[in-house]
């Protein structure tokens, strides 16, 4: 629940001005501001400030690499409040990871953990360089019931997870903003088993023009996941979370890992030599709709940004998969 309207004062400006050299939404391609003073956050913003006195902390939920999110309650409403770290290796990358949490201000959608409030200030004992609180979207993650709960995953349960994350996925796109970091940890079900994309802190808000041949600034996400073209250092686009969905994919049809071995080896393998998970699990080869589901996962995670479906078509694909599964 958003809190009132907070009254006009002097520190209002401040609350919402991020540093000098930080960006509100973290587009490699925003065009430089024309005053020499730092960018400010969107004008629509002050209307979700964070009440602190209505905030009660529970307990912590997990921690990344950029700070910790807590259960909590806000105005009684059990909340997720993410407190971005201010001892981060990287400073700079911490007041970005925030600012980048806000790229999905305002937006609704049942797949999308929606974000409700958020502030550079927080209490003491919360320092750091901003907090957003956030829709609680339940404890279990998809990386949990994938690899820490005794059921196996049927056919339409995979689908329908399936289906819920392609289907957030393709209003981010249509709202301009890329994820980039995609994968099973991000994505949370609900008590009513509704998956729900979160965690925006790499996302990217991309401009209206063409982005540049070459995507400044340095990679954010999980390298298992991350694209070859970004390794690559080439343009940033959509289709990069199309190819962290086929490796989602992949985990949730054979509850493994996705990879072995030295981060760098992996990473060089990727690129160099089109290094995939393997598509020989039974799962993959043992009916026709597991054929079906291998070709999506192929045609989702080739070298070539180009040739992966958008996620609107990625959406009908597995819907039709869902209609041969009854």
């Amino acid at each position: 629940m958003p809190s009132p309207p907070a009254p006009r004062s002097p520190s209002l400006r401040a609350c919402f001005s991020p540093p000098a050299d930080a960006r509100p939404c973290s587009s490699p391609c925003a065009p430089p501001a024309r005053a020499p003073r730092g960018p400010r956050a969107p004008r629509r913003l002050p209307w979700c400030l964070i009440d602190w006195a209505h905030v009660r902390l529970l307990h912590r939920l997990g921690a990344g690499g950029f700070g910790a999110v807590y259960k909590a309650t806000y105005h009684g409403v059990p909340v997720a409040l993410k407190q971005v770290r201010a001892g981060a290796g990287n400073r700079l990358a911490s007041q970005r990871s925030f600012w980048a949490e806000l790229n999905v201000a305002r937006l609704r959608h049942a797949n999308i953990v929606r974000l409700l409030a958020a502030s550079t200030r927080a209490p003491a004992g919360l320092d750091g360089p901003g907090a957003v609180l956030m829709e609680f979207g339940g404890h279990l993650t998809l990386h949990r019931r994938i690899y820490a709960t005794p059921e196996p995953l049927g056919p339409r349960e995979r689908l329908r997870y399936a289906l819920d994350v392609a289907s957030g996925l393709r209003f981010l796109h249509a709202q301009s903003i890329v994820h980039l970091d995609l994968k099973p940890a991000n994505v949370l079900i609900s008590e009513q088993g509704v998956c729900k994309i979160g965690d925006f802190g790499c996302s990217q808000k991309l401009p209206g023009r063409p982005c540049p041949e070459k995507a400044p600034g340095p990679l954010g996400g999980t390298y298992t996941h991350r694209a070859p073209e970004l390794l690559r250092g080439e343009a940033l686009t959509p289709k990069a979370d199309i190819y962290s969905f086929a490796i989602t994919l992949w985990q949730l049809s054979t509850r493994e890992l996705p990879y072995s071995g030295e981060r760098d080896y992996v990473l060089y393998a990727v690129v160099a030599c089109q290094l995939r998970p393997p598509l020989s699990a039974p799962v993959f080869t043992d009916s026709v709709p597991g054929r079906k589901l291998q070709s999506l996962i192929q045609r989702c995670w080739t070298p070539r940004p180009r040739q992966r479906p958008s996620a609107g078509l990625l959406w009908l694909d597995l819907h039709a998969l869902k209609a041969e599964h009854g």
